[in-house]
């Protein structure tokens, strides 16, 4: 028997296939499938009921269905002028004739012969004569494998150029025919109750008996993909607990009481209750803290931070505080010198243009007698950096921990012996991430605003309204307020109805005069971005003309208007993230959005926050609408690859293998 004969083992190369040469196995490694598991999975786009098609002469303008005939005639058309051509098969089933035309792909006569009986699916766009442009085809061959390609459902598969939709799909077949048996539980020491076999569920991915067995086979998948994914969440946190040891940092209070008696506030119930379970972490010295503060914008989470800082400081130990923009890190560092340096307590800032902190290298070590006052470190990615050393690291903050990746919190972390880790953030996360990408961490919710905040207002705009919505603007900035002008591009794109900050601002200066107008956007430098940003918090200039690079940490308590322009090029999660920038202070406040909301998904978005201002269920919709890679922003590394599974719909699936893999370790322990 040749090598390529009969390949029975998943991990065989594609290359060893039958009837895969050189060429196709270059093809297929552009879909990704290098071996007989990559092709066992890869996943139909939908599929096509071919045991119900109709006769040609029942086909609707408009209305997607499949047919089959004969082809009587067919051939190519160019055209003199340039390189146009159209080439066109004509089929008859007996009852009437159907015209199947490709524009400008002569290459497409290569496939078709008269005679052949041919497969058809696609929209016709009319009926005199019946005529569908671009369908999707096959021929019809009478061969064994027949069976899979006609009078059954018939997988669709994502295909590359050169691979023929039927030849995939016979690969598959004769694949799965040889490999089913061979396919083995990724964790048979787990039952999974309810769900079919691995081998079975495979088998109904590619060919389903009936429609329902294509969602049973997905979810037995996804569920094999989310154990996975908690075993190594839950195998990090064991070895963690295993492994290392807490630093002792409850403190004493000496610190913090006086910090609280300067704030002029009382914390809310949130903040103490979260407080409280924080302390408990920090002071236990049994293992590191690792938690997740969730907070919706404006609740008060830079205070909890500044007191888990506190009790660090107390007992001995630096702090890091990694925030993701120039702006916010700055903006931290004025807010916590302000609250620290009456204590006794230092605050450096480190980021990529300006440097206060000094070089942990020259910091004198744990041993040395009367060691200098510990530190808060304020920063950016710069804090990342390898000539950036902390000798007594004893608590990390990152805020607005979805705009870093894991391995950016890690490297972080690293820096010290086993660091507390506390990560913040205002995008809230809906409960399938939380049991997923942070399923690491505990998580503690700041479920409170602080009282008499004004009310916060949301209206969606069109563009033909601006007028009046300029007029508002002037009025409250009559008023003594302040505002902000928000749109998604530094410069012009080209793209239409699109505005840039930097085309903007020359007429916006006009429009609001005699208001000050100032700049900001994440290509200008740190000193500028500085210096603008002091003006606006000191209310020297009135209205901010920036990009989303102020979406977070910002806090002028006197500005009550936003304004977004172009509002449909945000996500959901970004907009509230924006609209947090105003209602800090007693005034009400209005965020107006003005939009080009041509789609119902779009109109769909922004009616979102017209009608609440709540962070989690803004968070589950753009999670539904947009998927996790908007919600969590280009940055997150730590996003999960999942073929089957969904995290916008999947939290039942995602808990339960959560539950079965904690269950797992259970057993472990109980037997160790």
């Amino acid at each position: 028997m040749s090598p390529k004969t009969r390949i029975s083992q998943p991990a065989a190369h594609v290359s060893s296939l039958r009837g895969v040469g050189s060429e196709r196995a270059t093809q297929l490694a552009r879909l990704e499938l290098f071996t007989v598991g990559d092709l066992l999975l890869h996943r139909p786009r939908r599929y096509e009921d071919r045991r119900h098609f109709l006769a040609i002469k029942e086909l609707q303008p408009g209305v997607a269905a499949t047919t089959r005939g004969n082809i009587v005639a067919l051939g190519l058309k160019r055209y003199r002028v340039g390189q146009k051509s159209v080439f066109e098969i004509i089929l008859d089933d007996g009852t009437a004739r159907l015209h199947c035309r490709w524009w400008n792909l002569p290459f497409m006569e290569k496939y078709f012969a008269a005679g052949d009986d041919v497969f058809v699916f696609g929209k016709p766009k009319s009926l005199k004569p019946r005529t569908i442009d671009h369908p999707e085809t096959e021929v019809i061959e009478g061969d064994e494998e027949s069976s899979i390609h006609i009078n059954c459902i018939a997988p669709i598969y994502p295909l590359t150029e050169g691979v023929p939709q039927r030849w995939l799909r016979s690969l598959i077949w004769r694949m799965l025919a040889e490999c089913e048996a061979h396919i083995v539980e990724p964790h048979p020491e787990i039952s999974l109750a309810g769900f079919p076999t691995r081998a079975n569920a495979i088998h109904r991915l590619h060919f389903p008996q009936a429609m329902s067995d294509v969602e049973i086979a997905r979810r037995r998948l996804a569920l094999d993909e989310f154990i996975e994914l908690q075993l190594a969440i839950q195998t990090r946190r064991k070895k963690l607990q295993a492994n290392a040891r807490g630093l002792p940092c409850g403190g004493d209070n000496r610190l913090i009481k006086p910090f609280l008696a300067q704030l002029g506030f009382q914390l809310t119930t949130a903040q103490t209750k979260v407080l409280r379970e924080l302390r408990k972490d920090m002071a236990a010295g049994v293992q590191p803290m690792r938690r997740l503060l969730q907070g919706d914008v404006g609740s008060g989470k830079t205070v909890v931070a500044a007191c888990c800082a506190l009790m660090t400081l107390e007992s001995g130990f630096d702090v890091t505080l990694m925030a993701p923009t120039e702006i916010l890190a700055e903006q931290h560092f004025q807010n916590f010198r302000r609250w620290f340096e009456p204590l006794g307590v230092r605050v450096e800032l480190q980021t990529g243009g300006r440097k206060t902190a000094v070089d942990g290298r020259k910091r004198l070590p744990l041993s040395t007698p009367n060691p200098p006052p510990s530190t808060l470190f304020v920063g950016t990615h710069a804090l990342i950096e390898s000539g950036f050393t902390i000798e007594k690291l004893g608590l990390v903050i990152i805020d607005e921990q979805h705009k870093f990746g894991v391995t950016q919190r890690e490297q972080l972390v690293r820096k010290g012996r086993y660091p507390h880790l506390l990560v913040m953030t205002a995008t809230p996360i809906p409960r399938t991430l939380g049991l997923t990408l942070y399923g690491d961490l505990d998580v503690s919710v700041i479920d409170e605003l602080p009282p008499d905040r004004g009310q916060i207002k949301t209206f969606v705009r069109a563009a033909d309204k601006l007028p009046k919505v300029w007029a508002f603007i002037r009025e409250k900035l009559a008023e003594g307020r302040q505002a902000y002008v928000v749109y998604p591009r530094v410069e012009d794109s080209g793209q239409l109805g699109v505005k840039a900050v930097t085309q903007e601002w020359e007429r916006l200066q006009k429009e609001l005069s005699p208001y000050t107008v100032g700049l900001v956007h994440g290509r200008l430098n740190a000193n500028d971005k500085e210096h603008v940003m002091t003006d606006f918090r000191a209310g020297k200039t009135k209205v901010l003309l920036a990009t989303s690079v102020i979406e977070v940490g910002v806090d002028v308590p006197n500005a009550t208007v936003m304004l977004i322009e172009s509002a449909e090029q945000f996500g959901l999660a970004q907009l509230h993230q924006l609209r947090g920038r105003i209602g800090r202070g007693a005034h009400d406040s209005w965020c107006i959005l003005v939009a080009a909301a041509r789609t119902e998904d779009a109109k769909q978005r922004l009616r979102v926050l017209e009608e609440t201002t709540d962070g989690f269920r803004i968070a589950e919709a753009d999670l539904k609408l947009r998927g996790p890679g908007e919600l969590l922003g280009q940055q997150q590394s730590g996003m999960p690859g999942l073929r089957f599974g969904d995290l916008a719909e999947d939290r039942e699936l995602i808990e339960h293998a959560r539950s079965l893999v904690a269950g797992r370790f259970n057993q472990l322990q109980n037997f160790a």
